[in-house]
């Protein structure tokens, strides 16, 4: 019955379940991608898709606690599009500094040619 109680009441409430996000990410791809001159959403021969391709850049978009899984989505973008590894890493609070941290610690440790940028209420 408890169960039964506490399923209903998340049924009716997921809001706090979820993270609000100021915008969504594919709001902040278009606006970072248009002022570089990139191509949003550009399929590849396998099916996926690169966030965002310059001319010199395959980029994965991310919110900050994706760091991690931002960087073997832009590797394996590069790979593919013969092109340098990028990550634009989404930061729209002060809690997500920490993000952008273990992201610069962890491309540093290992010498990975990424390139990074931030955008959002907290990129600085």
């Amino acid at each position: 019955m408890k169960a039964t109680i506490l399923f209903i009441i998340l049924l009716m409430f997921p809001q706090p379940l979820m993270a609000k996000r100021v915008h969504p990410e594919k709001w902040y791809q278009e606006q970072w991608c248009e002022a570089n001159r990139g191509k949003i959403e550009v399929r590849l021969d396998d099916g996926t898709r690169c966030d965002c391709v310059t001319e010199t850049h395959a980029i994965e978009f991310d919110f900050g606690n994706n760091w991690a899984e931002a960087i073997g989505q832009s590797g394996y973008y590069a790979s593919k599009l013969n092109r340098k590894a990028g990550i634009v890493l989404i930061l729209e609070s002060g809690k997500d500094q920490k993000f952008w941290i273990r992201l610069i610690n962890t491309i540093e440790y290992y010498n990975l040619p990424i390139d990074i940028w931030r955008v959002g209420k907290s990129k600085y």
